[in-house]
């Protein structure tokens, strides 16, 4: 039946599907627009985690990629959490697993571990606190240690670093979208649009970040549009947010600083696959007790802060 609806007829046969299963459905600020418009919620990691540890639903339709899906069976743990396609992964996350972060850390004994969210459970396991790129900074300052161990997106390992006058010793990790934002595309953005202010992702190489006039996460992005006095805003970062900054903002202009690159992992996540997954109550993203176990203190804390 689902093959056969048109877009209108799948928003209203997930909405009917969320109300027949209790659902909530969370989506991050990179999905494709149809997925955002049908969500009840749409938000950063950060965001995305405190909401998951909060609904009242039993089920979450997680609109996002798997270890996002991973952190709300983790914060979650007795409600059903759907992850409309288990292809959606993390290049990044995989950049680092269990076994390499506990050699790792033999290797600088006594320094505390930092994990960005984008880890996959087993790490947050072996870490004392998570962050994410909103409160990167703050939870790298709340530690009482002069060296910090940061895994494992090495550019925002160093956006903490030149703010804080710790040692960050960081993971050589990145995100692939942020990552092929290059000071070039910038400057041609700002030829283009001489007027915009740019706004760059953490997760951009710091001579990006250099460039911007303001370095933000994309929750903050969204806070701060609407505010800002700029009409005309070139953003480093994965294109999908300007869906929700133009909805919100029709009075101001937002560009791509490179329009072309895209995290094809979160364009996965469709709303026939929403429905579908609905439908069939699959696929489930279930983290093993043990791991979750470890892994829950570290997320709790950064929620806390």
């Amino acid at each position: 039946m689902t093959e056969d609806l048109d877009k209108a007829g799948l928003l209203r046969r997930v909405r009917e599907l969320a109300r027949e299963r209790n659902a909530v459905l969370l989506a991050h600020n990179y999905q494709i627009g149809e997925v955002q418009d049908a969500a009840d919620f749409v938000g950063d990691s950060l965001e995305l985690s405190q909401k998951a540890a909060a609904v009242a639903q039993d089920v979450i339709v997680f609109c996002g990629v798997h270890f996002m899906a991973e952190t709300a069976s983790i914060l979650a743990p007795r409600k059903s959490v759907l992850l409309p396609d288990p292809g959606a992964g993390c290049p990044m996350a995989d950049m680092v697993t269990g076994a390499e972060i506990r050699a790792w850390k033999a290797s600088f004994p006594g320094r505390p571990l930092v994990c960005y969210v984008n880890t996959p459970a087993e790490v947050k396991a072996e870490c004392d606190i998570c962050c994410t790129s909103a409160n990167a900074l703050r939870v790298v300052e709340s530690l009482p240690d002069r060296e910090v161990l940061f895994a494992p997106d090495r550019n925002l390992a160093s956006f903490v670093a030149r703010r804080t006058n710790k040692r960050i010793i960081a993971w050589d990790g990145f995100c692939y979208v942020h990552n092929n934002i290059l000071p070039r595309d910038v400057r041609a953005m700002k030829e283009r649009h001489p007027g915009a202010e740019v706004w760059a992702h953490p997760e951009c190489r710091p001579e990006v970040a250099d460039l911007a006039d303001r370095v933000l996460s994309t929750g903050q992005m969204v806070k701060e549009a609407p505010l800002s006095a700029a009409r005309e805003i070139i953003l480093a970062t994965e294109p999908g947010i300007i869906h929700r900054l133009k909805r919100d903002n029709p009075g101001k202009e937002f560009y791509p600083a490179h329009p072309t690159i895209h995290c094809f992992n979160m364009k996965k996540i469709t709303l026939r696959k929403v429905c579908r997954a609905l439908e069939d109550m699959a696929p489930r993203i279930e983290v093993p007790s043990d791991i979750a176990d470890r892994a829950r203190g570290a997320i709790e804390k950064m929620v806390r802060l």
